[in-house]
């Protein structure tokens, strides 16, 4: 009975798809963001649904969407740079056979960010992907927040419906994601169009902010906490009144200190005393052998090569009271630790030319949205939508690369979905601009004739 709910949910959407093609395509952002396969007993996980929905979509397009038109963005050709460039490192890989297991879902990762921004035509269909993507990941989020609420979670021990510990099923990574996309979820609660904006949207918004708070407390991630901390000074820029919403801010912090678990203090306390955390001294470690790595194999080693890596450091103790503790420092060694930051695992893995190319993406991305944002942030009230949504679009990229400083998800296919969501809303502005600017006489201007909404 729990798979049947499953096949009948993913049978419901392509049964809908086939008279609005486009749900195709949010099919495939369902199923690749939460695995329904892993959560199936039988029915699902013996069928590739992930590369049926992925055709279906491509199909879709090809034969139904419009083409006229269509805008190539120079972040688009970035991406498939930087596939071509990660299929040569594989084929030349340090580990040929385990660098294939991951060439095997990140090749679909950037093909499917590539692809995405030409079926981002309309409004809708870029307010449909974030919905989806909001919600395919909310219920996760919703689940891990629950849990925290009632008293559970721990560093490495949150149950998020899976044992499988990748993905978005793992704690670093959720965390992150949790905080990045809380600027596109208050966006969606305050210019959507597709559900109301009454009540009920207005209290499930704040209550899925709230889980998405939660979500670091309960898995007891320092990545999560910085992300909140950053959050915090990426609302102020367009806080109306700043110093109130700094008091708030703070007032919130102080409330909310005696209510967080024992477990959560404990382990954010070591941000300070990296030295006596082994978690945090085995990164270090790692980023130093990377980098000597890089110097002699500027051009990488392919995906993971991190299992060579043998490293020695020091974990330093403290037994005493502050300010009167005797130090004591234990060298330890250990072997194959994985690079636990985006940035090492480009460099290790494709050298500079990969590393490049990937900063360039997001690099691009910030500016990008940053000239949309300036652009129509004094726009008429039917383009007041789009300012905003530049902005949250923007932080959640900026939070990610945060994130991405102690986590390795420099190929995260939900972030290269929001980037994706970027690129669409650039090229659709463009165009939009390019239809108001060129109106031939004696013809309709093609922005004004009616479509289908998700056609």
């Amino acid at each position: 009975m729990h798979d049947l709910a499953f096949v009948g949910y993913l049978l419901a959407l392509m049964g809908l798809a086939l008279r609005r093609p486009f749900l195709f395509i949010l099919t495939y952002v369902y199923i690749d963001i939460v695995s329904p396969q892993r959560l199936t007993y039988t029915l699902l996980n013996t069928v590739p649904i992930s590369l049926i929905a992925v055709a279906l979509a491509v199909a879709s397009w090809a034969v139904v969407d419009r083409k006229e038109d269509t805008r190539i963005a120079p972040r688009q050709l970035l991406i498939v740079l930087l596939l071509g460039w990660c299929a040569v490192t594989t084929m030349r890989a340090d580990f040929p056979m385990e660098a294939l297991d991951k060439w095997d879902w990140v090749w679909k990762c950037l093909a499917f960010a590539a692809f995405l921004p030409l079926t981002l035509r309309t409004r809708l269909r870029i307010e449909s992907l974030l919905t989806f993507m909001i919600l395919s990941a909310a219920s996760i989020i919703i689940v891990g927040g629950i849990k925290t609420a009632a008293g559970g979670g721990g560093y490495g021990s949150l149950d998020l419906m899976v044992t499988n510990n990748s993905g978005l099923y793992e704690g670093s990574t959720i965390s992150t994601v949790a905080i990045a996309i809380i600027p596109t979820i208050l966006w969606l609660g305050k210019y959507g169009t597709i559900f109301k904006r009454d009540w009920k949207v207005k209290l499930f918004t704040a209550a899925l902010v709230f889980a998405c708070l939660l979500i670091p407390i309960g898995t007891s991630t320092r990545t999560g906490l910085l992300c909140i901390g950053l959050l915090a000074l990426l609302l102020l820029r367009d806080a109306r009144r700043k110093f109130l919403y700094l008091g708030m801010i703070g007032a919130l912090g102080l409330v909310a200190v005696p209510f967080l678990p024992k477990s959560f203090t404990d382990r954010m306390s070591t941000i300070q005393t990296y030295q006596q955390d082994e978690s945090a001294a085995t990164r270090v470690a790692v980023w130093k052998w990377t980098w000597e790595y890089v110097k002699l194999h500027p051009m990488g080693g392919g995906f993971e090569m991190y299992r060579q890596n043998q490293i020695r450091y020091d974990i330093v103790k403290a037994d005493g009271v502050a300010g009167n503790a005797k130090l004591d420092t234990t060298l330890t060694t250990d072997r194959a630790r994985a690079y636990h930051s985006a940035y090492f695992e480009m460099l290790g893995e494709q050298g500079w030319p990969g590393f490049l190319l990937w900063m360039a993406i997001s690099l691009t991305g910030i500016v990008r949205m940053e000239v949309i944002r300036r652009r129509y942030r004094k726009a008429p009230e039917k383009e007041a939508w789009i300012a905003p949504l530049a902005g949250a679009l923007q932080a959640g990229q900026i939070l990610y690369m945060l994130g991405a400083c102690f986590i390795a998800i420099a190929f995260q296919p939900f972030m290269f979905m929001m980037i994706g969501a970027q690129i669409g809303l650039d090229t659709y502005l463009k165009r939009k601009r390019a239809e108001t600017s060129f109106r031939p006489m004696g013809r309709r201007n093609r922005s004004t004739d009616p479509q289908p909404a998700l056609a």
